[in-house]
């Protein structure tokens, strides 16, 4: 999300500027590539580049055929094949061993719909998303869709696909993608030829909450910040919870535990952090956090502190699920040998990804499998369309 965040912003400063664009995304991967599907990169007439659809093996020829599109103001699909053993072509020995698709498309800011309109849309809403892409492998130098189509989890759809019956199996494909978490790639029989679609799952920006506003705190702030993570300090000290202090926070806010979630949005990517190093108000917030249904709860210091909040959370008659004890991480951060609040702040941050993307935390090194799910074609889904009604009366 946050190579999202700036392509929309640099996008803003190109419009004001009056610079052509163009946005590149990495719609398909066969093999290993450094980017995955859904990486994307805005390049701007005069060549300044945001994002990254590689290691930057490919941003160089990437930047020529931009520049081509812009001309043309058509989408043209391009492929990087890594799995040659002399890809001279390119200028540079990648070695990633695999088949890249990147769709590249002229940015029409007449077109309320255009890409980084639907983007936009994206970072406006905060809640979970489907953004489809549409390309043609079959027919490459014909016409590419590309990005066309917005459907938020809550809201209505935004955009437009021709024919109306493989729109709507795209909204289909949206609800299991939303279920799922998973992006996806489909292949749809239109008559006589096959559209493939990257259907696209977008959730909001992690919300970090930090509850405490110590010096400690800064480095963790301005880590989780350089992620695009959003970023709320609370602290009840008045010469601490100072915006001067966080310059990089989103939010901070002055106030006691009974106060703090009436004062702030809590949902599925909010993610929070006891670091007050004051025991009553850690308690007090860990009695309200353990029943919401977030991802993690993070609580600094010795496992011997969190078994004693917990000890007398029971005393008052709380009773907590295991569920509920599961997203309760004390002491937080994943070991690392963390000793410096740089290094601490390392540490949090890494746990707390590990968490929400579901993984061990471990070194690639031990991983058998490919780093990243492998993509798999699957067979085409015929579209149907209605048939004309005939005006010949028998």
């Amino acid at each position: 999300m946050k190579e999202i965040q700036d392509i929309v912003r640099a996008y803003g400063v190109a419009c004001q500027q009056n610079k052509r664009t163009a946005l590149a995304t990495v719609v398909q991967v066969e093999g290993s590539a450094y980017r995955r599907p859904g990486a994307r990169m805005l390049v701007t007439e005069d060549g300044e580049l945001t994002g990254a659809i590689s290691g930057g093996c490919l941003e160089g020829d990437a930047l020529r055929k931009a520049r081509l599109v812009m001309a043309q103001q058509k989408a043209m699909l391009v492929t990087y094949d890594t799995t040659d053993d002399d890809d001279s072509k390119l200028g540079v020995g990648l070695g990633c061993n695999g088949v890249i698709q990147i769709l590249i498309e002229p940015i029409v800011a007449e077109n309320p719909a255009n890409p980084i309109a639907l983007l936009s849309a994206v970072l406006s809403q905060r809640q979970q998303a489907v953004v489809v892409t549409l390309f043609s492998l079959q027919n490459r130098k014909g016409v590419q869709p590309g990005t066309c189509l917005l459907l938020p989890e809550k809201a209505e759809a935004q955009g437009n696909v021709q024919p109306a019956a493989l729109q709507e199996l795209l909204a289909q494909e949206a609800v299991q993608v939303l279920k799922n978490q998973k992006s996806v790639i489909r292949n749809y029989q239109l008559e006589d030829k096959v559209i493939s679609a990257f259907v696209e799952y977008l959730h909001p920006p992690v919300s970090v909450v930090v509850l405490g506003a110590g010096n400690d705190i800064q480095p963790l702030v301005q880590m989780a910040s350089i992620l695009g993570w959003l970023v709320t300090v609370i602290d009840g000290r008045t010469n601490y919870a100072v915006k001067s202090r966080f310059p990089l926070a989103n939010q901070v806010i002055l106030a006691k535990p009974p106060q703090v979630l009436d004062l702030i949005s809590v949902d599925g990517q909010t993610v929070f952090l006891l670091m007050t190093h004051n025991y009553n108000y850690d308690i007090a917030m860990l009695r309200q956090l353990i029943p919401l249904a977030v991802p993690y709860v993070g609580v600094l210091g010795p496992k011997k502190k969190l078994n004693q909040m917990l000890s007398e959370l029971q005393e008052e008659g709380l009773a907590f699920t295991p569920d509920q004890m599961q997203k309760v991480y004390g002491p937080l951060g994943l070991d690392i040998g963390a000793e410096t609040p740089e290094e601490i702040a390392l540490s949090v941050i890494s746990e707390i990804k590990a968490v929400l993307t579901n993984k061990p935390g471990t070194s690639l090194r031990h991983k058998p499998e490919a780093i990243h799910d492998r993509t798999t074609i699957d067979t085409p889904v015929r579209v149907t369309t209605p048939q004309p009604v005939s005006d010949a009366v028998a």
